[in-house]
């Protein structure tokens, strides 16, 4: 009998059960479960997932979840593919000492074959063990500045919600939030065949995250930043990013030469001032669409721009849908939880 391929699941305190358990349970239901529903009887596991940690035994995680694993990463069998869920941390955290031994442990399963597969922020570790550099990637929503200014040889694809790379495709990354969702389906379809990752899918009643994570995404970068005068510019900006000539307005208030407001914003915020205005309004664009009913002419003239087609434009390039697209989806949403 041939051997279930076993996926390591790494598991260490910066975590949430959630993504561990969900990517286990979904793992563990491949060739099993969908049995048990059209025939009776459940079929044969066709995966062996394992849990891993610094030491075998309990893990508290995030919300004091424990977690107990099945191995150290000493002891841990060879396994075709290893998993690194979410690290629960402020974006910008540093990383390298905390995680130094699953670090080292990530550089040698991937020296031995393995693939290496990541969800949300756990793309980061990769980072560190110098894995993507040259490769082009993603993360959640919220780090992927990070990544980019931490490692500029990393092509950050922060649109996109899975992203396969490297030697033989054996890096692979989901964005944030429910995406390792498509992450599992994958690494399934990956081993077991796209029809099992299917039954999974119907089994569990997953929609694949076609738009990717960006209109979900906020201005993280709008955080007021160390330099003074800078953190005194966005602050107006954010009171009067509807007017006509923003940027203008910020280097004069800033008092320094054009050149160096604009290296020093990018420096801060990594957009250019330009950029910066378009993203505030395109945020306030995206609530006024999810809590009123004005039309979307209004929404562009009332966050600055007399071009609606233009807005509606940036918009689709900057959030992955058309503004009434955007609302459609997220409105039913609000209402629904409201």
């Amino acid at each position: 009998m041939t051997p279930r391929p076993r996926i390591a699941l790494l598991v260490f305190p910066e975590t949430s059960a959630s993504v561990v358990y969900g990517m286990f349970d979904l793992f563990a239901s491949a060739g099993r479960d969908w049995g048990v529903i059209v025939e009776g009887a459940p079929g044969p596991a066709l995966l062996n997932p394992l849990l891993v940690g610094r030491a075998a035994g309990i893990v508290s995680v995030g919300n004091d979840v424990p977690i107990a694993t099945h191995a150290s990463l000493t002891d841990c069998p060879p396994a075709e593919i290893v998993c690194v869920p979410e690290v629960n941390l402020p974006p910008g955290t540093p990383l390298t000492e905390r995680f130094a031994p699953e670090i080292a442990w990530l550089r040698e399963r991937h020296r031995a074959g393995a693939i290496l597969a990541t969800a949300c922020s756990g793309a980061m570790l990769l980072a560190e063990a110098g894995l993507l550099a040259g490769c082009e990637a993603t993360t959640h929503w919220a780090w992927c500045d990070v990544l980019a200014r931490a490692y500029p040889g990393v092509r950050v694809q922060s649109q996109r919600a899975l992203v396969v790379t490297g030697e033989g495709g054996r890096l692979v990354m989901a964005g944030g939030g429910s995406t390792w969702l498509d992450l599992s389906l994958y690494l399934i379809a990956r081993l077991a065949g796209v029809d099992e990752a299917m039954r999974v899918a119907r089994l569990n009643l997953i929609d694949w995250h076609a738009i990717g994570q960006q209109p979900f995404a906020c201005l993280t970068r709008a955080r007021q930043v160390d330099d003074a005068v800078i953190a005194r510019c966005q602050t107006w900006i954010a009171d009067h990013y509807m007017d006509s000539a923003p940027v203008a307005a910020m280097i004069t208030l800033s008092g320094l030469a054009e050149r160096t407001f604009k290296r020093r914003i990018r420096k801060a915020t990594g957009m250019s001032p330009l950029e910066y205005v378009h993203t505030l309004r395109i945020e306030e664009a995206k609530q006024m669409l999810e809590t009123g009913d004005a039309p979307v002419e209004a929404i562009a003239l009332e966050v600055g721009y007399e071009d609606a087609g233009f807005f509606s434009r940036l918009f689709r390039r900057q959030v992955r849908l058309t503004p009434m697209h955007y609302r459609r989806r997220f409105r039913a949403m609000r209402r629904a939880l409201a």
